[in-house]
C-alpha cells in the first residue's frame, strides 16, 4: 500500500491487518506520522521511501495480490498553489506505478484513490460515475489523469484496476479539511465561529472507517476492468447543519459569521449516487453523529498528547 501511514491508509491497513492479511507500507512518513499505525505497528512491514522511485522497481509490486494506492497530495489548495507540484505527486506516481505493474509478471489488482474532485460543479445531482467529469482545480485534474490512465492500462494491458473516487471524508488522525478545521476554530473560539460560504452548501461527509471497508469490498468484489466508483455515505449534509452538530457535540453555542465566498476550486453542492458501490454490495454504516463523536473524542485526545 502506497500512503499506508496518511490518514485514511492508516485505517485501511488497520482494516486489512484485522481481516488477517499481510501488509507492506510503502510511505515517505512526510505527511503520515509513524504513529498513526502505531496499533498495527508491530504486525506490517514498513518500507520508508519515496514512491516516485521505489515503484520503478517491478520485483517490489510483483509479490502483491492487491496494491492500493494512496500516495498523492490529497487536498485542494496546495494544487491552487502549486500546479506542478500536484501534478507530479498525483499522476506522475499513479503512471510509474502503473508501469511497474505492466513489467511485473503477475500484476496484482490496483486499487487507485482518486476524487470526486473530478466532478467539478456538477451537472445534476445526485452525481452518477457516468456524469461529465469537468474539475475546476489543478487536483481535480490530475486526479482525473491518473484514472484515465489505470482505466486505458487495464484495457491495453490485461490489468486488473478500478478507481474509488472519495467524496468528503472525515474521522480520527485527519488533521486538515472541514471537519477537523471546525473543530479547531470552536476550541480556539467556542464564542464565535467564521465559515466559509453560507451555510447552504451541501457536501456528503462518509466515516474513514466506511470508506477503508468500502476499498476492501472494491479490491474483493468489483470488476477491475478500469472503473470508477462512486464512494460516499449517499446523505447530503449542508455545512450549516454540520457545524450545528459539531457545537452541539462539543457542548458551544457559538455566533455564526458566514464569509458568503468559497475557497478557489472548492465545487457548491454534492449528494451522490452510490448504486454502483452498494451493488458489490456495500453500504456505509455510520451516522454523521456518530462519526463526528468518534472524530472529536480522537481530537481531544490527540490535543491532551500534543
Amino acid at each position: 500500500m502506497t500512503g499506508g501511514a496518511g490518514f485514511i491508509g492508516s485505517h485501511l491497513v488497520e482494516r486489512l491487518v484485522a481481516g488477517g492479511a499481510s501488509v507492506t507500507v510503502l510511505d515517505d512518513l512526510k505527511s503520515g506520522p509513524p504513529r498513526n499505525l502505531a496499533a498495527v505497528l508491530d504486525r506490517v512491514e514498513v518500507v520508508r521511501g519515496d514512491v516516485t522511485t521505489t515503484l520503478v522497481d517491478p520485483g517490489f509490486v510483483a509479490g502483491f495480490d492487491v496494491v492500493f494506492h494512496l500516495a498523492a497530495n490529497p487536498y485542494i489548495p496546495p494544487s491552487v498553489d502549486d500546479p506542478l507540484f500536484d501534478f507530479e505527486l498525483n499522476l506522475g506516481t499513479t503512471l510509474r506505478l502503473l508501469e511497474a505493474l505492466r513489467a511485473a509478471p503477475r500484476g496484482p489488482r490496483l486499487v487507485f484513490t482518486s476524487s470526486a474532485a473530478v466532478y467539478g460543479n456538477p451537472r445534476r445531482l445526485p452525481i452518477r460515475e457516468d456524469d461529465p467529469t469537468v474539475p475546476i482545480s489543478p487536483y481535480g485534474v490530475s486526479k482525473l489523469a491518473a484514472e484515465r490512465y489505470v482505466a486505458v492500462y487495464a484495457d491495453l494491458y490485461d490489468l486488473t484496476c478500478s478507481s474509488v473516487r472519495l467524496f468528503s471524508v472525515y474521522g480520527p488522525r485527519q488533521r486538515k479539511q472541514v471537519v477537523y478545521d471546525l473543530l479547531d476554530r470552536l476550541h480556539a473560539d467556542p464564542e464565535r465561529l467564521e465559515v466559509y460560504g453560507d451555510g447552504t452548501q451541501e457536501r456528503d461527509f462518509v466515516f474513514v472507517g466506511d470508506v477503508a471497508d468500502a476499498m476492501v469490498a472494491v479490491a474483493d468484489r468489483a470488476p477491475g476492468r478500469g472503473e470508477a466508483i462512486n464512494v460516499a455515505s449517499g446523505t447530503s449534509t449542508s455545512i450549516a447543519a454540520l457545524v450545528g452538530e459539531l457545537s452541539g457535540a462539543m457542548g458551544v453555542h457559538p455566533e455564526l459569521v458566514w464569509s458568503g465566498s468559497v475557497r478557489p476550486g472548492d465545487a457548491q453542492n454534492w449528494s451522490v449516487d452510490t448504486a454502483a458501490l452498494n451493488a458489490l454490495p456495500f453500504a456505509a454504516a455510520v451516522p454523521l453523529a456518530d462519526g463526528l463523536r468518534a472524530t472529536l473524542a480522537w481530537y481531544e485526545a490527540d490535543r491532551r498528547e500534543g
